[in-house]
């Protein structure tokens, strides 16, 4: 993601905001704030749709919120319901064509569809309505949605989407606008978030609830697991259409995805990184001078790892946070130089002190090698690297764009070979059971399948990233 600092760090696909709030006005630049506040979570593209009495128009473009959307553009999408997106890739190439909301006009209407997360069945599904003389204009597996939804368009809209969701699998948050309604969805295993807030006139639908602050918007409730809710006329109903399968929300947003002021199931995601630091002081302690972080996902635990350690926190690593996105994806001299770029060491707080370094996650563990040198080259006595989540050893099908396992540092290397390369003088990773702990005393309803290799679902062979695209 281009707002990290660490650049083989995981990502995540996409960030999704609809609301509708008939005759209230200026919905669109309601959604551009609220893609502001989702910008964490895909910095490829944005757009926005906005439906007026079912004609749709919309406007999206490459680019962060701020660079895609003028003022004269906002103004221009009037409408009474509105879907937003912002998108990193992890099925589909980067280029316009791809970035949504997916706007498709079919013979029950026009629908606009923004996506969060990643359809393990997409290849499949797509070929056989290739096969039936389907035409597909993208090589998202979101459209793969839309043409589903307008096959069954006879049914009415709410049966054509229920009929839709019992064919594809994997992980998704949806937002869909169609004639007077707004339909929220999440996957029956609730991998990705969604949750429904309420403003002035209407309703509003989030990947998070920290969009909901810049909305002054009222948290309503979580959309559950294999939930659709329809809001129209200012009325939500609510249709459960698959119930039974294993709760399974992702863990790695709380780690690292999520915003810290969102509260993602009835977890805050801002306790749940301080219980972690915490939990990791447990785990691994050690004599040291000084607690610092990898800024800014590993700041809250940071602060944990102080609190229960005893150890003062400071800062020993300034951000740049003026990059732009050059270094999106850099080779590997590049991967070096912009390290450099994003970071820079307080030297006054870690010359000659032994230290404290906390992350959220190693990937490939290169950019952590770069980190510690510099920290070494600095002054600091000794460097002790603290991760505060387990080693990631498997890839992730369900919207996360994690390497193959061949480069999945922790797949191929023990903790004693990881340290080694990095060059910290020492190296503990929070516990599977820690993590879990610090999120949910329970450990319960999440989706640790990165660290363990167990899946909520059968998953693919091949990452659905190859099955899917067309080279």
């Amino acid at each position: 993601m281009y707002n990290t600092t660490n650049l083989d760090k995981l990502k995540e696909e996409c960030g999704v905001i609809g609301i509708h709030a008939p005759g209230r006005g200026q919905l669109a630049r309601l959604a551009y704030f609220g893609l502001h506040a989702l910008q964490h979570r895909g910095q490829e593209s944005a757009g926005i749709a906005v439906n007026k009495e079912g004609s749709i128009t919309y406007y999206k473009e490459m680019g962060l919120v701020q660079e895609v959307f003028s003022d004269d553009v906002i103004s221009r999408l009037e409408g009474d319901i509105t879907v937003g997106h912002v998108r990193y890739s992890t099925t589909g190439e980067s280029y316009v064509i791809n970035a949504q909301p997916l706007v498709v006009r079919y013979k029950g209407g026009s629908i606009a569809l923004a996506h969060n997360g990643n359809l393990i069945n997409a290849g499949e599904i797509r070929d056989d309505l290739e096969d039936q003389g389907v035409i597909f204009q993208t090589s998202i597996d979101s459209e793969v949605i839309a043409n589903l939804i307008a096959r069954y368009n006879a049914f009415g809209i709410e049966k054509a989407i229920q009929k839709t969701m019992e064919q594809i699998r994997g992980s998704y948050a949806l937002v869909i606008t169609y004639g007077n309604k707004l339909i929220g969805l999440r996957d029956p295993n609730g991998l990705r978030p969604l949750c429904i807030g309420k403003i002035e006139g209407g309703y509003v639908l989030s990947s998070e609830s920290c969009a909901f602050n810049v909305l002054n918007a009222e948290f309503v409730r979580d959309v559950a697991a294999g939930e659709m809710v329809i809001i129209e006329d200012g009325q939500i109903r609510s249709i459960q259409y698959a119930g039974g399968e294993k709760k399974a929300l992702c863990s790695f947003e709380f780690v690292y995805f999520a915003r810290p002021d969102s509260v993602l199931d009835g977890q805050s995601v801002y306790i749940s990184r301080r219980n972690a630091g915490k939990m990791l002081a447990k785990e691994h302690p050690v004599d040291a001078d000084v607690v610092i972080a990898v800024p800014d996902s590993g700041t809250v635990a940071a602060i944990g790892y102080a609190e229960e350690s005893k150890i003062p926190f400071g800062e020993g690593l300034i951000k740049n946070r003026y990059v732009g996105r050059t270094f999106i994806q850099p080779d590997q001299k590049m991967r070096e130089l912009s390290v450099r770029l994003k970071l820079n060491v307080l030297k006054e707080n870690i010359q000659g002190k032994r230290v404290v370094l906390i992350d959220d996650s190693i990937v490939r563990g290169t950019t952590s090698g770069r980190i510690v040198e510099m920290l070494k080259n600095a002054g600091a006595t000794e460097v002790h690297l603290r991760v505060c989540s387990p080693p990631v050893k498997y890839s992730c099908y369900f919207g996360i764009d994690t390497p193959n396992r061949k480069n999945l540092v922790g797949a191929t290397h023990s903790i004693e070979e990881i340290r080694k390369m990095i060059g910290a003088d020492s190296l503990g990773y929070l516990s599977i059971d820690g993590l879990l702990k610090s999120i949910d005393e329970s450990g319960a309803g999440l989706c640790s399948a990165c660290f363990s290799g167990d899946y909520p679902m059968e998953v693919p062979k091949t990452s659905n990233k190859y099955l899917f695209e067309k080279k």
